[in-house]
């Protein structure tokens, strides 16, 4: 693997291994795409152990009250709407602690059972290394930490980057509005609001037609689900955008009437809320079918069936919808020019997982390590020092990056209850 202990990193007098930092080459090459994957390794379906929502003040609580309901947005929609009342959560640290929490919450389930879980990790850094292959621009970092056979992954931003999240020029800050606007036009508290929603009333603080209430990203509602990548079981947490209420018939004094119920359960009504630019030509089209790569796997991982796109004027007005469903979309770019193929992403989702594996795995159960992404390269790993390390824990009770009171509870010690109503950073 080309990696490199320096000669300082010796055993202490008390038998501890000193950290030091390991130098290498980047031991993981990037893919080659000229060839056909020769083995594809299998995906089992998601299934989901529990959600959660997160308030306002974004507390997180085992609940439903974030949860949204689809409904059809109005053709035209105005999506510059509510700027101005968007409540922003700021840029911090990409923290697993609302997932460990769920995990821990879900664990208790399973009468003393310890099921072997290869990887804890988000979504959205599931995502990046699925699609890393056919990524040509954008770096990213990851810090691992591997205790007790299982890897966790925390997406690495540091202060430079934080600083250039938060502080993004004003027309992009509008158009990542844009998204949410939609979303808000596409959604409801309950149900049954469909019907309302459509006809052209408003709710929220504004008269717009069919809007769902102000824009605020610090609530959401979150699953959590358990799937397979060849070998390895992972446990990823994700937002849900929303989910369609599902329709049946209830007879009333004979007479039959169109209901729509609630949450079912399960990720079988599941619905992600995307936007882009019109397509007005091929260059748009293509540009298009390459962000389906994300799209395709940020709904596969979660097992969200379908996806609702609400293509938009570069002014922010709404002109077309479409739904897609997720099984379908790797066969809308198949044969095409520059396509991007799924087997690809797993097969080196599942060789950057046996990697990270072999490298980090017998270590000090307190290790952090460093996994650097650079497209058309690679990927190298680094163990961090104690200087990195501490800077990794940000000054809050963590060893590495992993809550204080999760590494007490994996050790056998009693921890405070993690469902603890406080606010969570991610």
């Amino acid at each position: 693997m080309g990696l490199k202990r320096s000669a300082e990193d010796d055993l202490l007098p008390t038998g501890k291994v000193a950290r030091a930092k390991i130098e290498g080459d980047y031991a993981l090459a990037f893919p080659s795409l000229s060839h056909p994957v020769s083995h594809s390794p299998a995906f089992q379906r998601p299934s989901q152990l529990i959600t959660f929502s997160y308030s306002p003040s974004r507390v997180l609580q085992f609940d439903d009250s974030a949860l949204r309901y689809f409904v059809n947005p109005p053709h035209g929609a105005d999506l510059n709407h509510g700027y101005k009342s968007w409540t922003r959560r700021p840029e911090e640290r990409g923290r697993i602690d609302g997932l460990l929490s769920a995990w821990s919450r879900f664990k208790k389930n399973l009468n003393g059972q310890n099921p072997e879980i290869g990887v804890i990790s988000w979504r959205g850094v599931i995502t990046k290394i699925l699609t890393a292959p056919y990524e040509e621009r954008d770096a990213w970092e990851l810090n691992v930490m591997c205790v007790d056979g299982t890897m966790y992954f925390e997406e690495h931003l540091s202060d430079a980057r934080l600083k250039e999240k938060s502080d993004l020029e004003p027309r992009q800050l509008l158009q990542s509005y844009y998204g949410y606007s939609f979303e808000s036009y596409c959604t409801s508290s309950t149900p049954n609001e469909r019907n309302q929603h459509a006809s052209g009333s408003s709710s929220g603080t504004s008269g717009a037609v069919g809007w769902g209430g102000d824009v605020d990203t610090n609530v959401q509602w979150c699953s959590v689900v358990k799937t397979k990548l060849g070998d390895t079981r992972i446990i990823i947490g994700g937002e849900v955008d929303c989910v369609r209420g599902m329709c049946q018939f209830a007879s009333i004094d004979r007479r039959r009437y169109l209901v729509t119920g609630g949450y079912t359960g399960n990720t079988d009504n599941f619905v992600e809320l995307k936007t882009s630019l019109s397509i007005r030509g091929a260059q748009d089209e293509a540009r298009f079918e390459k962000k389906l790569l994300k799209f395709y796997f940020q709904s596969f991982l979660l097992g969200v069936p379908e996806i609702f796109v609400g293509f938009r004027k570069p002014s922010g007005y709404l002109t077309t919808t479409q739904v897609f469903q997720t099984v379908q979309i790797p066969r809308l770019v198949r044969g095409k020019p520059g396509a991007w193929d799924p087997n690809v992403c797993l097969a080196w989702g599942d060789q950057f997982i046996t990697f990270l594996t072999n490298t980090v795995r017998g270590g000090s159960r307190g290790n952090v390590w460093r996994i650097k992404f650079t497209p058309k390269i690679g990927v190298s790993v680094v163990l961090l020092d104690d200087v990195d390390v501490r800077d990794v824990e940000g000054g809050e009770r963590r060893v590495g990056f992993l809550p204080r009171w999760y590494w007490e509870e994996i050790n056998g010690a009693v921890a405070y209850d993690s469902e603890v109503k406080s606010p969570n950073k991610e």
